[in-house]
């Protein structure tokens, strides 16, 4: 008895299971940012502040080898005050590599603010371009293929990477219109 018990209940969760299957469709962010123009400009913009910062830091570090190279080059010349000057002089040139370093190129540096200030308005936009494409399209679930979802396969009418771009571009041509209407 208690095994027909179990399998009814099974039974029954089948049936409901199934009776409110919801609709799953996936998308490609990463795909979408690729697409979007604005987005490669704003960037382009991050890459070249990234190498102009990596510069700098290349030239302190060329700078600081070339001084600590001299000072222990002439460090048993030095005597009292001359030498204290000058090991300090070295010693601050490395304490601002490592301060730069850590404030630019660190977890919560500037390079990681500067991007997630790149994205999040891009990610907004595409959350809403996802949120009209599903409610269009009536998919009770969305998943993102860029997010690390094993996605082994994906019948393409289950993706609608496309169509979100499509709505996503057509926001930004009447967004364009608008604002050229404005200009006017």
């Amino acid at each position: 008895m208690k095994n027909f018990k179990i399998v009814i209940t099974f039974v029954l969760f089948l049936l409901f299971g199934f009776s409110n299957a919801q609709k799953i469709g996936v998308v490609d962010t990463e795909a979408i940012l690729d697409k979007l123009p604005q987005y490669k400009e704003a960037e382009a913009r991050l890459n070249s502040q990234i190498d102009t910062w990596q510069s700098d830091l290349q030239n302190l570090q060329s700078e600081y080898e070339k001084k600590r190279s001299a000072f222990e080059n002439e460090k048993v010349l030095l005597v009292g005050e001359q030498l204290k000057l000058r090991e300090k002089e070295v010693m601050d040139l490395e304490k601002n590599i490592k301060t730069t370093t850590s404030l630019r190129f660190g977890a919560n540096g500037e390079i990681t603010k500067l991007r997630t200030n790149l994205v999040t308005p891009f990610q907004d936009q595409i959350w809403e371009a996802i949120k009209t494409m599903s409610e269009k399209n009536g998919l009770g679930i969305v998943l993102d293929k860029a997010n690390n979802v094993n996605v082994i396969f994906l019948q393409s009418r289950y993706d609608y990477t496309d169509k979100v771009l499509d709505i996503l571009l057509k926001g930004n041509t009447k967004n364009e219109k608008t604002s050229a209407k404005g200009k006017k």
